[in-house]
């Protein structure tokens, strides 16, 4: 890094958890960029649904401020986007067209788009569905950095017309998540919004193991699960958990549960928030299977990838304690070295230099 770099970001929350995991990522990275001494400005959109649910008042760590509507961002914070050496725009950023539409027509030094959600966001727009980004807009986008690497990223530049993708993977404040030393108090946990593709393996990877070991403790935390839900009494729940709480979460339980969404199983590489927050709390991990998994956490080693209600079973009933220890202590070790919010932002920052010397170097070229 040359210099430290001022930084917009116009992204869906970074002041409320409640129903999303966008705050948690834009969180760790945005630390870790403050600690690295790079300069941030997070643009949130004003909505009630987050505006009651806040967590993150008054940042240390980045300005945050919040706008009405497209004409407000664009005219109150028109020279900060201006001035800045990158401006990043979210995915799932209410009104999104209309608001890179807007950005793009200031003429920022560099404007990037971080997409949290990319399978998603692909699956939409193969459909013809432009909530929070048009197709022809891909190619206005200096970079376009995603939230599943791999072959997505292929396919990004390839099929989409990304002029550059670059995977940006979430990451974890290691600051703040590690295990708290409390005794446990279940045997199996699962964090995580109520999502329909999601449900049915929440189901068979941890209600239907709930039903068949009815002397071990479960736990699902999040909100949105329908009232008419009929779970085991052995399973606890929990409506909604701030992130200030994960750590203890995590720390309570003897294996937590990772599930993922059926467009990032499809699309692969797609590392969720909760596998880096569980292994940096020391929590081993149980989780469904994808592409890309094994290679971040290899099967058996730092990670139970599981396929069937079978496998949880004999996860919980036949794996000893050293070996319990064992794949924790692995997955520990290699979030703290590659997936940290530090070395998230270091990354980024890298990324963003890099595209600044491409764009001068052409300059020079023109003239």
């Amino acid at each position: 890094m040359t210099r430290p770099l001022d930084i917009v970001f116009i992204g869906l929350s970074l002041s409320s958890s409640w129903g999303n995991g966008h705050a948690t990522t834009f969180r760790a990275l945005i630390r870790g960029l403050n600690e690295m001494g790079h300069r941030v400005l997070f643009l949130e959109r004003d909505v009630p649904w987050y505006a009651s649910q806040r967590d993150l008042l008054e940042p240390d760590f980045c300005h945050l401020q919040y706008y009405s509507s497209v004409d407000e961002l664009t005219g109150s914070f028109a020279d900060a986007i201006r001035a800045a050496d990158a401006v990043i725009i979210g995915s799932y950023v209410p009104e999104g067209v209309a608001v890179i539409d807007a950005v793009a027509a200031l003429s920022p030094k560099r404007l990037c788009f971080y997409d949290i959600d990319t399978p998603v966001t692909l699956a939409k727009l193969d459909r013809g569905d432009e909530e929070y980004l048009g197709l022809r807009q891909i190619p206005v986008f200096d970079a376009y950095f995603s939230f599943s690497g791999g072959e997505v990223l292929t396919r990004l530049e390839h099929d989409y017309h990304a002029r550059r993708a670059i995977d940006l993977y979430c990451s974890v404040d290691a600051e703040r998540y590690g295990n708290t030393g409390e005794a446990s108090r279940w045997d199996l946990g699962y964090l995580g919004t109520y999502s329909v593709d999601r449900q049915p393996t929440l189901e068979r990877l941890l209600i239907e193991p709930a039903w068949a070991l009815p002397h071990l403790r479960f736990v699902v935390a999040g909100p949105q699960y329908p009232d008419t839900f009929d779970w085991p009494e052995n399973v606890e729940r929990i409506e909604h958990l701030p992130p200030q709480d994960h750590p203890s979460f995590y720390s309570r339980q003897r294996f937590t549960l990772n599930v993922t969404r059926a467009d990032m199983i499809a699309a692969g590489w797609s590392p969720s928030v909760r596998l880096f927050e569980a292994a940096a709390c020391g929590t081993p991990i149980i989780s469904d299977d994808w592409r890309g998994l094994d290679e971040l956490l290899p099967d058996g080693e730092a990670i139970s990838i599981a396929r069937s209600t079978d496998d949880v079973i004999t996860v919980l009933t036949g794996m000893d304690e050293p070996h319990r220890m064992a794949i924790s202590k692995a997955a520990h070790a290699r979030v703290m070295q590659s997936h940290t919010g530090v070395a998230r932002a270091r990354h980024l920052a890298l990324a963003l230099d890099r595209l600044a010397a491409r764009q001068s170097a052409r300059a020079d070229r023109l003239d």
